[in-house]
């Protein structure tokens, strides 16, 4: 009787409230469940840090650019890299190229009859759609391997029956984060039965009508849009190339910037690989304090690059980087316009200069500084006035060296392109070093490796086939040493191509405009840096030597001890 009165008083466990009861609890659990899973999803949304959809992290970079204490260069002088070719590219960003199936053949080009007898005799209409559909067919048909990306309205050539057309690419199995641009004559024919045809298609760079030029625009602006922090550009190699000094338009915009410069030290005269390590923490530091670094445009090449034997100043920055790609990058100034204006404006305006003296003085601590000019003045003592110093001990962690920022200059970059063109894109690349190279295997044979012409072609014969163009990287001047390769192989030599640097080449009348109408010298430094980035745009690349002892009797590196 006691236990039915219980039953009584506790409706919820009446027969006919048993299924509602179980849907309530049905109800309140599933809504628990998606609870979780917002609160689940929202840690993850705020801690998930996503790769970058263009780039992923490259290791190389990463080893390359980790700063030690003594700063030690270990790099070898016979390959030169610089930012540019440490970006590895997303393959999956580049798939949207353009198939002979995307460019519809025009009915002129098929034989379609129409009324053309009176066009015979004049000139190619190049703004003509169906002559654009025809070049970018012909273009993709020849140029096999490359991926187009787009294509440049055809203009008038050099005569009546010429259009020039430009167009934007990437070897198809390149491995460089680059798009390049090449711009060419076509020869177009009208036959009798009305056809529209190309003839002919010029060499690399010959439509130089199609080249658009830049507008000069050298406006110094104090602030350049910010990237992403983890966003990296990549070069465009064949554009027209604007490295004008930037000015600065105004005296109150110049009053109102905050600079860095850093001034004397012992970098000067140094292999180029120290150069860029203390130019970049220079720049880094400059980023990090948010001010303008004050540069100087003027370098002292090495006496290692030059035919004189003799270190040599007064060499350009831009005959060897890509200043424009620094100057839209980051908030940089010539030395030489800052004083000009500094001369005008600096008593005028009241603006002050915050001295440095010692390079332990770490950048932040000059965070807090107000005046518009911080100067790091390096003395004569060695190694403690090598601007890489202030990039040291616990300003490593601190300082950033920007690497994006530093590419080679786009002109050296259309050169590599040129050779590239010419073998179309289509050859492996191998890598020897001569000389002292060759001699360390006298002193250290367990390091060194053979580079005699039988033991390349005993390297090259299971890696490469037979009748390949093949490009050979190589500081021996005297070619005919790699003749006997030639019966397996079509070899390609740096020299094969001297006409894209000469006196008639686009490249000498550029740079001789950087030096005052002076011829400029196509030197060591610039013949490394083209040697290596042709190298790497092999579809096969081969190292024929160890690179552990490089450089040591230069004092770059310590040279291992013997067995």
């Amino acid at each position: 009787m006691l236990g039915r009165s219980l039953l009584v008083r506790s409706g919820s466990f009446r027969v006919e409230n048993l299924g509602q009861n179980a849907l309530s609890l049905i109800t309140n659990l599933c809504f628990s469940a998606f609870v979780l899973g917002v609160l689940i999803f929202t840690i993850i949304a705020a801690t998930y840090e996503p790769e970058d959809p263009l780039f992923h992290p490259s290791t190389k970079l990463t080893n390359f650019l980790v700063s030690t204490s003594n700063a030690t260069f270990k790099s070898d002088e016979s390959v030169i890299k610089t930012g540019e070719d440490f970006v590895t590219p997303n393959q999956t960003v580049f798939l949207e190229f353009l198939n002979v199936t995307d460019v519809s053949l025009p009915p002129t080009a098929m034989g379609v009859p129409s009324e053309c007898e009176s066009e015979l005799d004049k000139p190619i209409d190049c703004s003509n759609r169906d002559i654009f559909h025809l070049m970018m067919t012909a273009a993709i048909e020849q140029f096999q391997d490359i991926h187009f990306y787009r294509f440049g309205r055809p203009v008038p050539g050099t005569n009546s029956s010429t259009c020039h057309m430009a167009w934007r690419f990437r070897p198809k199995d390149g491995k460089t984060a680059t798009f390049y641009k090449d711009y060419r004559s076509f020869v177009i024919s009208l036959s009798k039965n009305c056809t529209y045809s190309v003839v002919g298609i010029g060499n690399y760079h010959s439509g130089k009508h199609a080249r658009k030029k830049k507008k000069n625009q050298n406006v110094f602006e104090k602030a350049p849009p910010k990237q992403e922090e983890n966003a990296v550009s990549f070069p465009e190699v064949g554009e027209t190339v604007n490295d004008t000094l930037p000015v600065i338009e105004s005296e109150s915009s110049f009053s109102r910037g905050k600079y860095l410069i850093y001034s004397g030290g012992g970098d000067r005269c140094k292999n180029m690989n120290q150069y860029m390590w203390s130019f970049l923490c220079a720049l880094g530091e400059a980023q990090y304090l948010n001010r303008t670094l004050i540069m100087d445009l003027t370098l002292c090449l090495n006496s290692k690059y030059t035919s004189s034997g003799q270190d040599e100043e007064g060499k350009d920055f831009r005959f060897y980087f890509d200043f424009e790609h620094l100057k839209e990058s980051a908030s940089v100034l010539d030395q030489t316009q800052f004083w000009e204006d500094w001369g005008k404006w600096q008593k005028k305006d009241g603006l002050g200069l915050y001295l440095v003296e010692d390079f332990k003085i770490t950048p932040m601590k000059l965070s807090d500084v107000q005046d518009a000019l911080i100067m790091r003045k390096f003395g004569s003592v060695e190694p403690d006035n090598y601007w890489y110093r202030v990039c040291e001990g616990e300003t490593e962690s601190v300082i950033q060296r920007p690497w994006h920022l530093l590419w080679k200059s786009r002109r050296l970059m259309d050169i590599v392109s040129g050779i590239a063109s010419r073998m179309n894109w289509d050859f492996d690349s191998v890598h020897v070093v001569r000389g002292w190279k060759a001699k360390k295997r006298e002193l250290w044979p367990h390091l060194a490796e053979d580079t005699s012409p039988e033991a390349l072609i005993s390297s090259l014969q299971e890696k490469i086939e037979d009748g390949r163009n093949l490009y050979i990287s190589t500081n021996e001047r005297d070619t005919s040493f790699f003749d006997p390769l030639k019966d397996k192989y079509s070899t390609h030599f740096l020299d094969d191509y001297k006409d894209l640097w000469n006196e008639n080449s686009e490249w000498h009348t550029e740079t001789a405009k950087l030096n005052n109408g002076n011829p400029v010298e196509f030197d060591r430094y610039m013949r490394y840096s083209v040697n290596t980035e042709v190298f790497l745009r092999g579809k096969k690349q081969i190292k024929t030597f160890n690179d552990l002892t490089s450089d040591c009797k230069n004092g770059i590196n310590t040279c291992p001890p013997s067995p």
